[in-house]
């Protein structure tokens, strides 16, 4: 079994030797100095006969995080970045779906092979994508190495030929998942309750339910989908999708923003993980008091996420933490709004809790997907508070390697076949042009 040695690294205000054996933190020790790397990784782990193929990564000026998990995102629509500007989430909504129609297989594989690059780049080591032809963006996701989550998508704008062929479609890709990479997951996607029908919203939740699947779905997300709900279903949108039976502890909600004190009783007593996206719905105007306390303190799994780059246009989950606590503390009028740990938390620890992993922190037994960051920089000086100098003061350029369940994805700022990528995307993405 391959292990990775990572020595003089930082980690909550001390110096670190790491060991990863095979996709597990296997131990934390102090710093051994000048010790060999044979000889550390026998007295940090005795149990170890055969020190087998070792990496050693030297930690020096670095610091070790555990990597963002980027809970909602539409990870092909790289290849849309940009081409929808300064409107508003119905006449974006208008001309993406537009833009979709001329999808395919190869457009899907390289947008969600140059996600990849930029998650990687930017310390995220597991996302969830909810965007067509999963099997193909799997297989992009597999070679690139980042643990992630597709869903086959409902969608069906209430026809009911359409609804039916989406249960067929849905229940075969299923079955094909179980070929899938073990760190590619299948999961059940409703688009949205203005979208699908109320027997398919139904149909899909019982389906991941029997199936132990996770079931992703945008809701509340702007102001007009609220006002549109009340008028059809005399409710708002939670209300009317709790109507519907969905909700519990495998859902996960995207956006939320437009929820009263009823909606959040209703996803805290559920267990709901909400998936907060400041960027995205900024910068269509989608709004911006997302009750991020409220929610917590209901028992809802509060966690964060980019959304997709036709929306917001980067996957930078650093620069989503920041401004998700800069537009709290804004709104609120209260710098105390989030504290830092749980707002590093929302990012990192609660989307691998959602998922059920033991992940998304540093401790021994948790999965090795984890980013070391270079702090030998003005962003780091002085270093009185590591996890505000991350959040407020540094940029993703920052992150110098990511580990996913054990193997190194990204050294020195590098990734295997990344410049093949960006030129593959440079010469398709005129091909969704209108």
């Amino acid at each position: 079994m391959d292990k990775i040695l990572i020595r003089n690294i930082y980690l909550s205000g001390t110096q670190k030797d790491i060991l990863i054996k095979g996709n597990k933190i296997a131990a934390i020790n102090d710093a051994s100095g000048s010790h060999s790397d044979e000889k550390v990784v026998i007295s940090m782990q005795k149990s170890i006969e055969n020190v087998g193929k070792l990496k050693v990564i030297d930690g020096t000026g670095k610091a070790i995080i555990p990597g963002f998990a980027n809970m909602h995102t539409h990870a092909a629509m790289t290849i849309m970045r940009g081409t929808q500007e300064d409107v508003n989430l119905k006449h974006w909504l208008k001309a993406i779906w537009k833009q979709e129609n001329k999808l395919d297989e190869e457009l899907i594989y390289w947008g969600t092979k140059l996600a990849c690059v930029e998650m990687i780049k930017t310390g995220t080591t597991c996302y969830n994508d909810q965007y067509w032809m999963p099997d193909t963006a799997v297989r992009a996701a597999a070679e690139m190495g980042v643990r992630s989550w597709h869903s086959y998508v409902f969608l069906d704008a209430f026809n009911k030929k359409k609804a039916a062929l989406q249960r067929d479609q849905c229940q075969a890709m299923y079955e094909a998942s179980k070929k899938w990479n073990p760190i590619t997951c299948f999961e059940v996607a409703v688009h949205a309750p203005y979208t699908v029908s109320a027997d398919n919203i139904k149909w899909a939740s019982n389906f991941a339910r029997e199936h132990k699947l996770f079931l992703h779905i945008h809701i509340a997300e702007s102001g007009q989908e609220r006002l549109d709900s009340l008028r059809k279903h005399h409710c708002n949108p939670v209300e009317y999708v709790d109507r519907l039976g969905v909700f519990g502890p495998n859902v996960i909600a995207a956006h939320c923003v437009w929820i009263d004190e009823e909606g959040i009783a209703t996803l805290g007593k559920y267990k709901v993980n909400v998936v907060h996206n400041i960027n995205s719905n900024l910068k269509l105007a989608s709004g911006y008091k997302f009750k991020f306390k409220e929610l917590a303190d209901a028992g809802a799994n509060v966690c964060i996420g980019t959304d997709g780059c036709a929306s917001s246009n980067n996957l930078d989950m650093l620069e989503a933490v920041k401004t998700s606590a800069l537009v709290q503390k804004a709104w609120r009028k209260d710098p105390m709004a989030i504290p830092l740990d749980q707002l590093f938390k929302s990012a990192t620890l609660n989307g691998y809790k959602a998922f059920g992993l033991n992940g998304g922190e540093i401790k021994v037994g948790a999965l090795a997907d984890v980013s070391l960051i270079s702090i030998d920089n003005y962003a780091f000086t002085p270093n009185v508070n590591f996890l505000a100098n991350l959040i407020y003061s540094a940029h993703s350029n920052c992150v110098d390697t990511v580990i996913c369940d054990g193997r190194i994805l990204m050294h020195n700022g590098k990734i295997r076949g990344e410049e093949k990528i960006l030129n593959e995307v440079r010469r398709l993405y005129k091909k969704i042009l209108f």
